[in-house]
This record gives C-alpha cells, sequence and structure tokens, in this order.
C-alpha cells in the first residue's frame, strides 16, 4: 500500500499488486470461495489506489499535462464505472454467475486502465514534471492511501476540495467495518 519513489513508481507498484490479485483470481475455479476474498483483496486496493489518484494524480494531470482536463476527465469517468462494477460485485457471492461475469467485466476494465496510464498518461506527466514535483506527488499518494476509504462508493465526490475532506471519515468507517467482518481476510 506504501512502496516509496515518485508517484509513478508508487502506481505502477498499485497496478502489479493488482495484477497479481486477478492472477490468482483467475487461477482458481469458478464458485471458489477464495475468489471472492481475493475480489475484495482487489477491491480495497482499487478503491484506495482511486481515491489517491482522485485527491492528487488527475489535479496535477490538470495542472500540468498539456490537454490534461480532457485526460483526467476520461480518467475519472473509468474510476466512476470500475467503482459501480465493484459495489455491484461486493453483493454476489463466488458461486453466483453474476460474480464470474463482474469480476470478469473489472479486470478487463482495470487493465485496459493500467495499459492507459502506463503507456500515455505517466509518461506525459514524466515529462510534464520535475523530479522533485513527482516525488512529492509520490509522498502525497501513499498519505491519502493510507487513510483512504477500502469500499466503493460510487455517489463520492471524486474532484478536490471535497474528495480530500470527505475520504479519511469514509476511510474510517470502512476499516472498522473490515475488521469487524473480516473483509479481506483468509479464514
Amino acid at each position: 500500500m506504501g512502496h516509496g519513489g515518485n508517484v509513478i513508481d508508487e502506481l505502477t507498484t498499485d497496478h502489479r499488486e493488482v495484477a497479481e490479485l486477478f492472477g490468482k483470481i483467475e487461477a482458481l475455479p469458478s464458485g471458489h470461495k477464495d475468489r471472492k476474498l481475493y475480489a475484495d483483496q482487489v477491491t480495497m486496493e482499487l478503491v484506495r489506489h482511486s481515491v489517491a489518484e482522485e485527491a492528487y494524480l488527475y489535479p496535477a494531470v490538470r495542472r500540468h499535462v498539456p490537454g490534461g482536463d480532457a485526460i483526467a476527465d476520461k480518467e475519472l469517468e473509468e474510476h466512476a464505472e470500475a467503482e459501480q462494477l465493484m459495489k455491484d460485485l461486493e453483493r454476489h457471492a463466488p458461486d453466483d454467475p453474476e460474480f464470474d461475469r463482474l469480476v470478469t467485466r473489472l479486470m478487463r476494465e482495470i487493465r485496459a486502465h493500467i495499459a492507459d496510464e502506463e503507456g500515455n498518461l505517466f509518461p506525459r506527466l514524466r515529462e510534464a514534471c520535475s523530479p522533485e514535483a513527482l516525488d512529492e506527488l509520490g509522498d502525497k499518494v501513499r498519505q491519502a492511501k493510507k487513510t483512504a476509504p477500502t469500499r466503493p462508493h460510487p455517489a463520492a465526490p471524486d474532484k478536490p476540495p471535497m474528495n480530500k475532506i470527505l475520504a479519511p471519515g469514509a476511510g474510517l468507517v470502512d476499516r472498522v467495518r473490515d475488521a469487524l467482518t473480516g473483509r479481506g481476510k483468509p479464514e
């Protein structure tokens, strides 16, 4: 969850962790109970990652990258779609056929989002920002992930300042719920 390095290194490491969890889901047969465990872990990681990007990465893209407003708007739209998918996924047991459909769609959409960020957005950001600015953004993203929600909240604001104000409170509630229910932890 907090890896170190500049914002691009931090977020790329998150991407690798999500890809690893996707691989664990795909390695299990349909209906296996651990598919839900890994889907919950993916959701927790993706929500924290998304909240941090929305609070710090996309405002930096708007500020520094030519055409940044359009890029950030597209990324936010993709986040909203993924968040709704994760919310829908929460309601299904791993032996429900709808679970397989939703998790497959989530993996496809997140993989495309990762490929676009790493192939297009990150190189443009690296070109537009100083190494110091990228390091500072990395620190801010790491801090945001520590207090970010762990459950999807599709109706929550995704732009500053309201997302920065509300996310820590939602994050605290989510972490308490996760601790009480054991969500994301093996039995």
